[in-house]
């Protein structure tokens, strides 16, 4: 039977033909990133950096209203340091890159060749928590001198068996915030603080719907008493930890020696806490919001807003057409939108329009708007919404265009975030029985078969033995434990594997 005739697409495969391919075809068609000659590397371009900045320029706003400073620690930890506390040290033995030489030299086949051991290995930072320790057993000799809350943006290097760009990769950016407190209560509520934090830009600046919860112990951030964490569904079902903010307890003040003294005087151990968010977010956007023509990016992180295209098939009306588009980005860079002027771009280049349409088209700016003789004669542009796909251009008189705009990109934004929180409904099932949740996540097509169910919000008996026997049988974790709330409260039930006592049910899920 021959296939349908389905309209013209920029990606190929379509994203139900081969999703992992499409990823990263729309990575390479919208300029975001390339692999590097590093292997698992990745060169970020202009274009995916600047949604990287706009992300990191948003977060750092969000810290600093909670009351955290950014600093910078060394790239390399002492090997020491990593041991000192033994389950971290475990935990990232497999991912740790590691520095044993010093200064290369030439031998006697002529190829450079590392020269002088250290003294000590370094280990190339793959999270800073042992580092940063030992500058905070520097800093705090009194409960005077807490809390102390700062973050960090930097790069770590974690080695990675199976790349994907922006998904995991050797080395990737990411922020950091490390903190220390005088009890376990205000530790405890600062880890919750920034998992909202985390919670509310996935939301309002990424358009992407997140559930919120606690991680298994089988789950969590090696050392850590309680991880918490944010997890968001992309287009094929999986989920992606898109965040997570940690409770230390005292596990890590007790390895670097981080005391203080307390208000009666007395010697005590600070409270520590850790939280991340890297740009994983990055590759959460697109496998998030993406289509079969590439990109489609939440307003609130595009690097450009509105893309204006002069449409200059003669000569002699050039110059009128180029006059009007600069004339109307110039309106345009004269609003603010969320306290920043728009970004506007006007698109000179010597090219057909078709094609510099296409070209932004795979980029996912939020506007495109058309502008040529025609539209001068009439006083009218010609607007394209990204997120309503090729065929919604709408004509409007550009004074019209210009006093509605910010009101554009707010539903673009907004819609965006409707279209991900009904996806995301439309493929989590609560499921009761054994047979009922194998079939959920067995792919129906041995073509395909990153295709499964989705989310799953099933009862578990609280054992790791039910956890790695469904991790062994289908790659499925326990994504988080919800927090309470309208739809997750604690309801009695039976564990899904064992039929044992559970006391509320869990989020399952294929994940990245």
């Amino acid at each position: 039977m021959a296939k349908p005739d389905l309209p013209k697409s920029a990606i190929n495969p379509r994203r139900e033909e081969d999703f992992p391919e499409w990823y990263q075809q729309v990575v390479r068609a919208g300029e975001m990133a390339e692999p590097s000659d590093v292997r698992g590397c990745m060169v970020i371009k202009p274009w995916g950096y600047g949604v990287w900045e706009n992300m990191q320029r948003a977060l750092d706003v969000m810290f600093k209203a909670t009351g955290h400073r950014n600093a910078y620690f060394p790239l390399f930890i002492p090997l020491s340091y990593m041991q000192k506390e033994a389950e971290h040290v475990e935990g990232f033995a497999k991912e740790c890159a590691v520095v044993t030489h010093h200064r290369l030299e030439l031998n006697a086949e002529g190829k450079m060749v590392p020269a002088s051991p250290l003294s000590e290995p370094l280990v190339v930072r793959p999270t800073s928590e042992t580092i940063i320790g030992a500058s905070y057993a520097k800093w705090v000799q009194s409960y005077r001198d807490l809390p102390i809350l700062i973050n960090q943006w930097a790069n770590v290097v974690r080695w990675e068996m199976r790349p994907r760009l922006f998904l995991r990769t050797t080395e990737f950016l990411w922020q950091e915030g490390h903190t220390v407190h005088e009890s376990e209560a205000e530790a405890r509520a600062e880890t919750r603080q920034m998992l909202d934090v985390y919670e509310t830009f996935a939301r309002d600046f990424l358009a992407v719907p997140v559930y919120t919860g606690e991680k298994s112990e089988s789950e969590r951030f090696p050392g850590a008493v309680q991880t918490l964490c944010i997890e968001a569904m992309v287009q094929d079902r999986k989920a992606i930890q898109a965040g997570t903010s940690h409770f230390l307890g005292q596990n890590f003040s007790r390895s670097s020696g981080i005391q203080f003294q307390t208000r009666d005087g007395q010697q005590a151990f600070g409270w520590t806490t850790s939280w991340g968010a890297s740009t994983r977010l990055v590759g959460t956007v697109i496998m998030m919001h993406g289509d079969d023509d590439g990109l489609i990016l939440p307003p609130r992180i595009a690097p450009t807003h509105i893309v204006i295209i002069p449409v200059m098939p003669k000569p002699e009306t050039r110059d009128a057409v180029l006059t009007a588009a600069n004339d109307l980005a110039a309106k345009l860079r004269a609003i603010n939108w969320h306290g920043t002027p728009l970004e506007i771009h006007v698109d000179q280049r010597d090219l057909g329009g078709g094609i510099k349409s296409w070209e932004w088209i795979k980029k996912g700016v939020p506007l495109r708007v058309e502008l040529g003789p025609r539209d001068l004669e009439s006083g009218q542009v010609a607007v394209t919404r990204r997120d309503e796909g090729q065929k919604t251009k709408r004509f409007l008189p550009a004074s019209e265009f210009v006093s509605q705009v910010v009101e554009t990109l707010e539903a673009i934004q907004q819609n965006l975030y409707a279209r991900a929180l009904t996806f995301r409904a439309t493929h989590t099932r609560r499921i009761d029985t054994r047979e009922e949740f194998y079939d959920f996540f067995t792919p129906k097509n041995s073509a395909k078969p990153e295709i499964h169910g989705g989310f799953a919000l099933a009862h578990w008996n609280g054992s790791r033995e039910v956890e790695e026997k469904v991790k062994a049988d289908l790659k499925v974790t326990i994504r988080c434990i919800p927090f309470d709330d309208p739809l997750h409260a604690p309801e009695a039930g039976h564990c899904v594997i064992t039929g044992e006592p559970s006391k509320r049910r869990v989020l399952w899920a294929k994940s990245y």
